[in-house]
């Protein structure tokens, strides 16, 4: 007999025909939230700086007969992101909602510094930060116009406690909330809502770099030997949430459905952790 959990239909939330834009959608956290937009009967625009991986995604989305198309974007120069938005405005006439996504750790060769330099600050700064408020205000003359939009910024727990793994990266992050706050409030007399999702730990293709940086600069026990990588990550995060369990980037994708679905309409300027109970506000 099948238990209740097991007879449970996963959840609809009706955004056919609502044309979503994802940032950073040809990987990780991006290509799980363009995937489950998707399902939920999306129109997506993936936008990645590698054209190559937002095309792959966009090629298996457009697979399951949704429609789907590749963008390529460079969010932390604002005359990329104009291009981008006129570009999905001629294909689909308008957009619904805006995922901000893309994101760095740090500058290429983060992981083998021991402490972040300038290089880390300024690149982290210009993608995480800059980045969302390039994209958000260049789709906010759009929605504007129409008196309607949803908004979802991808920050992180990192941005809600300090740590001294990556302090580019958690700055980053926190500003991620905070510029959220503030867009949100400046949208609301327009019908649009801001909001932003703090996912915890994921595994993502990141993951393994993270970990052996970590490792190695004596923030994380050592890794076994014979050990997988994922399944020592999978132990730590066991150790130290609640729900014993990583978070998915589907996770992720899920919560931003419901946030920019009508059921939402009235949450707007929230920050919501997504981690397993690891930080509790």
């Amino acid at each position: 007999m099948l238990r209740p959990s097991e007879m449970r239909e996963e959840a609809v939330i009706e955004l056919r025909d609502r044309v979503a834009l994802v940032t950073g959608g040809g990987s990780g956290i991006g290509q799980g939230i363009a995937g489950v937009l998707a399902k939920q009967g999306a129109v997506v625009a993936i936008a990645d700086l590698t054209l190559d991986r937002a095309e792959a995604v966009a090629a298996e989305l457009a697979a399951g007969a949704t429609t789907a198309r590749a963008f390529q974007v460079d969010v932390t120069n604002r005359a990329s992101v104009t291009a981008l938005v006129d570009a999905i405005l001629a294909a689909f006439d308008c957009i619904d909602i805006l995922i901000n996504n893309a994101g760095v750790v740090g500058a290429p060769g983060w992981e083998e510094r021991d402490r972040p330099d300038d290089s880390d600050w300024d690149l982290t700064h210009a993608v995480n930060l800059r980045g969302v408020v390039n994209a958000s205000e260049a789709v906010a003359e759009h929605m504007k116009g129409r008196r309607e939009g949803k908004i979802v910024n991808i920050a992180s727990i990192s941005g809600r406690q300090g740590g001294s793994q990556n302090p580019p990266y958690n700055v980053s992050k926190a500003g991620v909330i905070s510029w959220t706050q503030a867009h949100a409030a400046e949208l609301a007399p327009f019908n649009i809502n801001v909001n932003a999702i703090c996912p915890g730990t994921l595994w993502t293709p990141l993951q393994e770099r993270l970990i052996h940086r970590s490792v190695r600069l004596g923030f994380m026990p050592p890794i076994a030997p014979g050990e997988t990588i994922e399944n020592y990550f999978r132990k730590c995060v066991e150790a130290r949430t609640p729900l014993r369990r990583p978070q998915t980037p589907e996770d992720v994708g899920k919560l931003a459905a419901f946030l920019v679905s009508d059921d939402a309409r009235n949450i707007t300027g929230q920050a919501i952790n997504l981690d397993g109970g690891t930080r509790m506000n």
